[in-house]
Formats: structure tokens, sequence, C-alpha cells
């Protein structure tokens, strides 16, 4: 009898402990669909209902290759969990539950104490696998943060890639090591108290092996993206489509015991049904936390400004748990380094910084010159832990022309002001990696094609989309292998005094937010910031009878301020690679003097 397919887990499962295997697929419009293994074996499926065809007790086993016969055309799995031979080659059984999970006593990061660390498996690690980043464990832990967020992973064409042309969503990309060795990854993870979110991508899929429009309808032409076909998530036959991206995110939660998912453009998600695929979504994951009793989140990456992604479902809302915010990295961006080209150009001077500390939105309903309208929604009942905010990411820096860091835009003085500006903020700070110490090798744009054509449009699109900023030079080769090991990170052995330093201030900042209990809960409550002056921001936490002063001098001039209590630390001190021997070179009677380009702390009881 057909099983019910509300919760229809697609591709082949294997349970060997049990030695049961089942397969569904969804092929609504095929006359016949079979699964055909290496050694032409072939074992038919049958039709159920809502066009999946299924098989129970299959003879396969663990390590089997194999692919879809749909209508006579040989196709691999489109929810295959292996590619061992790349995306143009079969799929293999694989037994995600035989993994022995040591991780039973966690139950997750909660959402309010999140401190990321965004990185790019292949370029993390010399080894650029995933048991290469459980090797850096103990220096992540060091460091201070306590949740990782892995850019995508899922199968794409070649050995280098950023990950979001990705085209089989269920199968962890083998040249990092595959399934098993993410689910160690994430297990050393959890036991070194450690949380694991996946970078994930619902609004398409990569152009090279993308197969499952082969399978049926799972675009659509209604809706248009940048980056190729949308997915079918509200047009006929969206039942089946939705399954299989619901149960990918389960997925990764269930199987993978993955503690967070980071939804890729979520405003590229077109979706006009009753119920939004990302409020389907948001129900799922609840449906699953309230089981098990673990913190599984959601968190989107956003071009919007709208609320409406965070609301609760009673006010209309998708209910997701924190949301990315842009506008907080340009205005810091553009106030470090004077640019304000592009969207740069809605930025500029102090005023946006203290507005987005404020509001965490710049643009809240207010008119944007560069967008030539209205823009954004208030955001005055969010709770701080709602946005997450950074200096750098791999976006911001890997869409510039030469992948140009902030270590190669700022003073060594300066990386310090904003390392502080992003983690003193009331919101959830991300850091990208390599930003902790300086690393001065850039994160570019990289990937590794078979095809052709696709190589050369890929490109010009490169070139043509740094016409207007060339002059002389030309974008490095996405398609060389030299463009990508450009981008791997500096061994730690082989960093500089000043890049250690640098390190150490970051670990200060990120043990004082953790210990302090200014960020606990909803730190917007306690908070408020202003300007001093054009150069100099004051954040002021309080709570109850404790209150937190940090001053942050982005000017290239010394500041002097009245005193508000007894300095804690300063960036400026010889400890972090600055000039002031010690806390006492910083106070003159009743006032504090602020180095240029400095942050220092103080408390007062």
């Amino acid at each position: 009898m057909p099983i019910s397919h509300n919760y229809l887990r697609p591709g082949i499962t294997c349970e060997s402990k049990e030695n049961y295997v089942t397969a569904s697929v969804w092929a609504p419009f095929a006359g016949t669909v079979a699964i055909e293994k290496t050694d032409k074996t072939r074992i038919p499926l049958y039709q159920s209902t809502g066009g999946y065809w299924e098989g129970y007790n299959l003879p396969l086993t663990k390590g089997d290759l194999y692919h879809f016969i749909v209508d006579e055309e040989q196709l691999p799995d489109p929810a295959s969990r292996s590619q061992p031979e790349g995306v143009h080659g079969p799929s293999q059984v694989v037994d995600l539950s035989a993994y022995e999970w040591r991780d039973q006593h966690w139950n997750g990061i909660p959402i309010h104490q999140l401190l990321i660390y965004e990185l790019h498996t292949g370029t993390f690690s010399a080894e650029g696998t995933f048991a290469g980043i459980a090797k850096k464990l103990k220096e992540l832990k060091k460091l201070g943060i306590n949740t990782i967020e892995l850019m995508p992973v899922s199968a794409f064409p070649g050995n280098r890639n950023w990950g979001y042309d990705g085209v089989f969503p269920y199968a962890a990309q083998h040249s990092y090591g595959g399934a098993y060795r993410l689910q160690k990854l994430v297990d050393a993870c959890h036991l070194n108290g450690i949380a694991v979110m996946l970078d994930v991508v619902y609004n398409h899929l990569g152009p090279e092996g993308n197969c499952l429009k082969k399978f049926g309808p799972y675009f659509t032409d209604k809706y248009k993206t940048p980056w190729g076909e949308a997915i079918n998530y509200d047009d006929a036959w969206s039942d089946g489509v939705r399954n299989f991206f619901l149960e990918n995110a389960m997925m990764w939660i269930r199987d993978f015991h993955i503690d967070g998912l980071r939804l890729d453009a979520v405003h590229a998600i077109k979706d006009l049904g009753v119920k939004h695929f990302l409020s389907e979504l948001k129900e799922r994951v609840t449906e699953h936390n309230n089981a098990t009793g673990n913190q599984h989140f959601l968190i989107a990456e956003c071009d919007l400004n709208d609320v409406k992604y965070l609301n609760p479902s009673e006010r209309g809302g998708y209910n997701l748990d924190s949301q990315w915010c842009d506008e907080f990295h340009h205005a810091l961006h553009s106030l470090v380094t004077g640019e304000e080209n592009g969207y740069y150009s809605d930025f500029g001077g102090i005023g946006p910084v203290v507005k987005s500390y404020n509001h965490a939105y710049v643009y809240d309903g207010i008119y944007s010159p560069h967008r030539k309208k209205n823009f954004g929604s208030n955001t005055d009942h969010q709770p701080g832990h709602k946005f997450v905010v950074f200096a750098q990411n791999h976006d911001q820096i890997g869409n510039r022309m030469l992948g140009d860091r902030l270590s190669h835009l700022v003073s060594f003085e300066m990386q310090k002001t904003v390392a502080a500006a992003t983690l003193l903020s009331p919101f959830t700070p991300l850091i990208f990696m390599g930003e902790e110490y300086g690393e001065q090798h850039p994160f570019l744009y990289f990937v590794s094609h078979t095809d052709e054509q696709l190589i050369q449009n890929v490109r010009k699109g490169r070139k043509k989309e740094f016409k207007d900023f060339m002059r002389d030079l030309n974008p490095p080769d996405p398609q060389a292998e030299a463009t990508f090991r450009k981008c791997i990170l500096t061994p730690s052995k082989e960093r500089s005094t000043l890049q250690n330093n640098l390190l150490s201030w970051y670990r200060v900042l990120i043990d004082y937010r953790k210990s302090q209990p200014f960020w606990n809960k909803d730190s917007r409550q306690n908070f408020s910031a202003g300007n001093i002056s054009d150069k100099v921001i004051h954040l002021n936490y309080n709570f109850r009878n404790k209150s937190l002063h940090c001053f942050l001098n982005f000017g290239k001039e010394p500041f002097i301020v009245d005193s508000p209590g007894e300095i804690i630390t300063s960036s400026a001190l010889l400890q972090f690679g600055g000039s002031m021997e010690g806390l006492s070179d910083l106070a003159e009677g009743n006032s504090l003097f602020l180095p240029a380009e400095s942050c220092t702390l103080t408390e007062k009881l």
C-alpha cells in the first residue's frame, strides 16, 4: 500500500541495521521508473499517488552505485546522498543511520547566545575537507565562538566552488569527505561545545549537472531569479517540490544533527500560496524541536529589510529565528573605508552606523536614494538576536574584484575598532574565517565547471560585473585552480606577531561578551548608541546597577571624553599591538583619552 506523502523522504533510504532499503522518487509524468545498478540489474518501482514511484525492501546495500531509469533515460538520483564520481556520475547508497553519535547530551545553543564563525570548507584548512575543519576545532574553541556556519556543501561540479552552484541538495560534496565525514565533524563540534549551522540554497540550483527538470516540474517560469530558474513552490504540481526541499532541510537536522540552517537569499524564494514555504519549514522545525527537546533554528539572508520574515505567524510573519542585517555591514564598511560606490552610496559618515545600532535597519521605511524608493520596515519590537551583523562575510569580500578583506583596506588599529564595533553590538555577531587575525590571503570567487561554454560565460560575467573598476586589471580567472589556492587560510604557525595580537583582542572581546550580563536575552532593551562627534560613537548598556560604556573612535586623531567609570580594556594596549603601555595612560583626571582608531571600554557600578 502507498504510504502517506506528507513526510515522504525522497531518494534511497538505507537502514543497514535492519537490512532494509526503500526508494521514493517524484516523477509525476513518467511512464516507467526503475533503479539500475552498475551491473545493469534493474529494480522496477511501482507508481504510487501524487506522482511518486516507490519500492520497499530492495536488493541494495550500502555503497552500491545506481541510476534511476526514467522512461529509459539514465539519470542520477535527484535526492542522492552521495555522488562519488561527481555530478555527472552514478549515485551511491548511503546509510545515514549507521553513524554512532556521541552527542546524546547536546541540545544546542540558545538563539540569543550565538557567536557565529562563517567558513568555507575548501579553503579553511590545507586539506580542504570536513576532517581538516575538525583538526582546527581547538583553535576555534580557544577563540571563543560557539557556532560555526558552513558555506553550502551540497554536491557541485568539480572540486572547487563556493557552494551556491550545488545541484544535489541531499549529497554532501564528495571532495569534502562526503556524508559520513560531515556527520563526524558535527559530532566533534558538539563534543567541543560548538553548534553547527549549514548554509542551504532553496531559491535556485546550479546550471551544471542539474537533473531535476528531467523528473518533474521542479521549476516555474512565473518568476525570475538572478541565478537561474525559479523553484516551483506555488504553481501546479508544487506539492512534490515543496516536499523535496522541506525533507532536505529536515534531513540535515535529523540525520546530520545540524543545529541551524542559514537560508540563502530568501527574497528569491517566490511563493504566493496560502502558506509560504518558509512558514511551513519553520513549522516542521518547531515540530521536531518539540519532539526532541533540542534547539534547532532558521536564519534568513534577505535583501528586503522586511520584518515579515521574523514576525510570528499570528502577525502575518514567517516566524524565522533571525535574519542577516546587511545594512549594519554597509554602514560600517562605508564609514571605515570611505567607499560610496554602488549600494554604499546610501551610506557614508557616522549617522548610518548609529542608526543601525539603534534600529538594525538603516532604511526602515525611509527613502533610499540608491533604490529610488521608500524602503524597509520598522524593527522596534524585534529583539537584538533577531539580526545577525558582521563587518565581513563571504559575499562582501568575495564579490569584490580582487577578493580584498578589510585587512587590505584599513589600518591594523581600525581592524581592532571594527572588531569591537561588531562583537559588542546588541545583535548576533558573525565573524568570517581569518578575520580574527587579519588574514592577508583574499577570498575570491572560484569554480571548477567542466562545461566549456559555462566556463566562458562565468569569465565574461565577472569581467562585465567589474568593467567600471578594472582599468588595466582583469578579475582573477574563477576557473583557475590558482585562484582557489590563493584563498586558503594561512596556517597558524605562519602568522605574524601583529596577527596574533589581533587574535588576542578578538578573544578578549568574545570572552567579555560571553561573561557579562548585558547580552542576556534581549540586549536592545538595555542599550543605546549615539555619536559624540563625527568620528566617535558611544555604546551604552545598562543591567541592574551596572553599566558598560564602549567608545569607538573611528577618527585618525585622539579624542577626549568625560570618564564614565573604571577603564576595563582598550584596543590601544601593547598586548594588542597598540602603543599604550597600560590603562593608566588613558586616564587624564576625570577625562578619558581615546587614541585614534581605537575602542575603549569602561564599567560603572
